[in-house]
C-alpha cells in the first residue's frame, strides 16, 4: 500500500488539526485507491509534539495509520482489486 499526504489543516498555533490521505493498491495492471481524512488535537506541550515547520510525510503517516483502521483499508483495497480482475457487474451496450 502506498500513502500519501495530500494536504494539512492546522490551527494558528501551528498544530496540526487535520490529515487528508489516500492510499493506493496495486496489483497486476488493476489499481485501487482510498482518500480520506483524519481529525488531530494538537497538545504542543505533549511528549512528541512536531511542530508544524519540522513535520515530514513520514510523521504525518504514522499519525494516520494509528489513527484509522488499517485492516479495513487493507480489506476494501483487496475486495476492489478482485472485482477488478474478475467483475461480477459488468456495463456496456450490445451495439
Amino acid at each position: 500500500m502506498n500513502f500519501t499526504i495530500t494536504d494539512l489543516d492546522r490551527n494558528t498555533s501551528g498544530g496540526v488539526i487535520q490529515a487528508h490521505w489516500t492510499v493506493s493498491k496495486t496489483s497486476g495492471s488493476h489499481t485501487s485507491s482510498l482518500y480520506g481524512t483524519c481529525n488531530f488535537t494538537p497538545d504542543s506541550t505533549a511528549d512528541g509534539y512536531v511542530a508544524y515547520d519540522s513535520l515530514s510525510e513520514a510523521n504525518v503517516i504514522a499519525w494516520v495509520q494509528a489513527a484509522i483502521d488499517m485492516t479495513a483499508i487493507q480489506g476494501t483495497l483487496d475486495a476492489e482489486l478482485a472485482e477488478k480482475a474478475s467483475p461480477t457487474v459488468l456495463s456496456g451496450t450490445p451495439w
